[in-house]
């Protein structure tokens, strides 16, 4: 059963305010329990406890961290729950305290449940650690 655009938007806020509230566990419930996230083509991280542990890792290292969501599309071309999820992330670096201010996007494959299944995720690396060193 194809999710519906509605049903996205309401899903991709819950997931920005997920990221904003320093809970990684609700990042993580976002997640089908075998639900894994690929970022920049790196070693995927599988399983929803993977995930928690990595935004637990992001909100350690920006403690105000604030996530939008940009905008989510599903693809209407087939009935496998396909989605692109474009986020911007904002805060200042727990170590250099330098403002950072990067957008990226996920392409989610999601379950009937809204849970997503797979994410592969995509962000400027290079200007992500230019802003945290602050050169």
């Amino acid at each position: 059963m194809a999710i519906n655009t509605d049903k996205l938007e309401f899903m991709a806020a819950a997931y920005a305010a997920a990221w904003s509230s320093g809970n990684p566990g609700a990042v993580g419930g976002h997640y089908a329990t075998d639900g894994k996230i690929t970022i920049n083509q790196g070693d995927p991280l599988v399983g929803r406890d993977a995930v928690t542990e990595m935004a637990a890792g992001f909100m350690a290292e920006f403690p105000d961290l604030m996530l939008t969501c940009d905008f989510s599309r599903i693809s209407k071309n087939d009935s496998q729950n396909r989605a692109v999820f474009a986020w911007t992330l904002k805060g200042h670096h727990a170590v250099t305290e330098n403002f950072v201010k990067i957008s990226g996007w996920e392409e989610w494959d999601l379950g009937d449940d809204l849970k997503v299944k797979t994410s592969l995720g995509w962000f400027d690396g290079d200007d992500y650690q230019r802003q945290i060193s602050g050169t």
